[in-house]
């Protein structure tokens, strides 16, 4: 494996003004992200650490801080509320275990991030990824959560939501992701 192939990935092309199309890109990030986290626990396990694998690791750290929980929030926000108000029994259950999908992935992630931290910052000697269950459930759970989101939630609260509110979504989105001192915004 070559250090070019473990570190980084661009940001989504789409933006803001296209609240659920931006969503989608988040979760390709996501998909990028876990790929990523999976390249580096065999990296590590093949070829020990070194520069890659710290920059692989500061890499998913910082998808997974920083974006993930804007994404859940997004989610929690402007998706779900609308199907939790429906008449529709099936929409408010689908909503109930992607909140509660949220909550698990927040969990196994707090789990998660103490061994990737210590990769990123002072490698330890061992090169087997002591989570090995969690990390599978992460991943599991994840993809899980994308596709009910996709097939049926997101289309779902399009329906629901008429152009100014979708409008507002995403301006929302995207007030709360600037950063202060530039006022540009960060990764969805």
């Amino acid at each position: 494996m070559t250090h070019t192939s473990l570190p980084g990935f661009a940001s989504p092309a789409v933006g803001f003004d296209q609240p659920f199309e931006m969503l989608q890109a988040c979760h390709e990030r996501v998909e990028r992200s876990l790929a990523l986290l999976q390249r580096l626990v065999a990296h590590v396990r093949d070829h020990g650490h070194d520069a890659a694998s710290r920059s692989a690791a500061r890499d998913v750290l910082r998808y997974f801080d920083l974006a993930a929980p804007h994404h859940h929030l997004d989610e929690e926000r402007h998706v779900l509320p609308p199907l939790l108000a429906s008449d529709d029994a099936g929409l408010r259950a689908l909503a109930e275990q992607l909140v509660a999908e949220h909550r698990r992935m927040e969990a196994l992630w707090a789990v998660l991030r103490e061994p990737l931290q210590q990769w990123a910052d002072a490698p330890p000697a061992s090169t087997t990824f002591p989570l090995p269950q969690a990390l599978a459930e992460f991943i599991a759970v994840y993809a899980g959560h994308i596709a009910r989101e996709e097939a049926h939630a997101y289309p779902q609260a399009q329906t629901l939501l008429d152009a100014t509110t979708l409008a507002d979504m995403g301006e929302e989105m995207r007030a709360r992701r600037r950063t202060p001192a530039t006022g540009r915004t960060g990764a969805p």
